[in-house]
């Protein structure tokens, strides 16, 4: 049986420790020196396992100040961001404040019913930054793919209350594309009393619905939001960033 190579081998403890908490989100690793030190390999072998992270989106490079945590959440060629990284990589303090959880979900709209033919979970939370209500999110799963999901799923404060991480860390989702809808939207009762904003005020809706390798649904999500989306078209595809 053939060993892995070394620099996989750092590649995937470093990878460990960002998984664990041990580098947190926007925290600086320790220098190419100290990581050669620590995993007894040369700082070639550390460059290469740190590179591959750099190239999977897990970590940024600036010369002169080494590795960085950029997100725990790589979109690779999905659309998927992780709001709670992109908050905290701007120094800011993400909230995820849980409204409900329904399973088995009631009331689905048609045309999420129609992703799916299951009978679903639905998690809807409020999204902060800095305390500041800032999005609405319903987050519709097919319920044999969660089983028992409850509110002790859903941390409201840490780098752990995103809903990509707890679906692939708790329940093992995965997927590997996912497609975006942006539409202009009124506000409903429901959506304007979470916001704090007038009931029919114009508002954004911006809904992802990501698929698995075999081209089935996983889950389908959806933000109201009052302010506006940015996006990152650096890099070799356009990135949303919600």
């Amino acid at each position: 049986m053939s060993m892995a190579p070394k620099y996989q081998v750092v590649h995937d403890k470093i990878l460990q420790r960002l998984h664990s908490g041990q580098y947190a989100i926007g925290m600086r690793l320790p220098t190419e020196g100290d990581l050669s030190q620590a995993f007894d390999v040369s700082r070639v072998t550390v460059r290469k396992a740190l590179e591959m992270l750099v190239r999977a989106g897990f970590l940024t490079s600036r010369q002169g100040s080494g590795y960085s945590v950029a997100t725990l959440s790589p979109p690779a060629s999905t659309c998927l961001v992780s709001f709670t990284d992109k908050v905290l990589i701007e120094g800011r303090v993400p909230g995820a404040k849980l409204l409900r959880v329904e399973t088995p979900a009631m009331d689905i709209p048609a045309e999420i019913a129609a992703l799916f033919g299951d009978p679903l979970a639905m998690v809807e939370r409020l999204r902060t930054v800095d305390g500041e209500p800032r999005m609405l999110t319903q987050t519709w799963i097919p319920l044999r793919l969660v089983p028992q999901i409850g509110a002790h799923h859903f941390p409201e404060t840490g780098q752990n209350q995103s809903i990509l991480r707890i679906l692939r860390q708790d329940f093992s989702l995965e997927w590997t594309t996912a497609c975006e809808t942006l539409d202009s939207l009124l506000a409903t009762a429901r959506v304007s009393g979470v916001l704090d904003v007038l009931e029919n005020a114009p508002i954004l809706s911006q809904a992802c619905t990501a698929f698995d390798s075999d081209g089935n649904a996983v889950f389908f999500d959806q933000v109201f939001r009052e302010g506006p989306i940015s996006f990152d078209l650096a890099g070799p595809a356009p990135r949303q960033i919600a």
